[in-house]
C-alpha cells in the first residue's frame, strides 16, 4: 500500500452492533480488520488468495455442520 494511497473500509449490511469485519482494497492487496480495533494492523492478502476464499465461501467450504 502506497502512503499516499488511503484503504476504504467496507462492511457488511448485515454487520450489527460494532462487531463487523471490514475489508479493503488498496491495488491489488486486499486488506481485512475487526472494526473494534481499526488502529490495529490488518491482515493483507493477494487477488489470488482472496479469490481463492470467496470462491471457498461459495463453494461453502467454511459451513459449520
Amino acid at each position: 500500500m502506497s502512503t499516499n494511497e488511503s484503504p476504504t473500509w467496507r462492511k457488511s449490511s448485515r454487520c450489527s452492533g460494532g462487531n463487523c469485519v471490514e475489508v479493503a482494497k488498496v491495488a491489488e492487496t486486499y486488506l481485512i480488520r475487526d472494526s473494534k480495533y481499526p488502529e490495529a494492523t490488518p491482515l493483507s492478502f493477494t487477488t489470488d488468495e482472496w479469490t481463492a476464499f470467496v470462491q471457498g465461501i461459495n463453494d461453502g467450504e467454511f459451513r459449520f455442520q
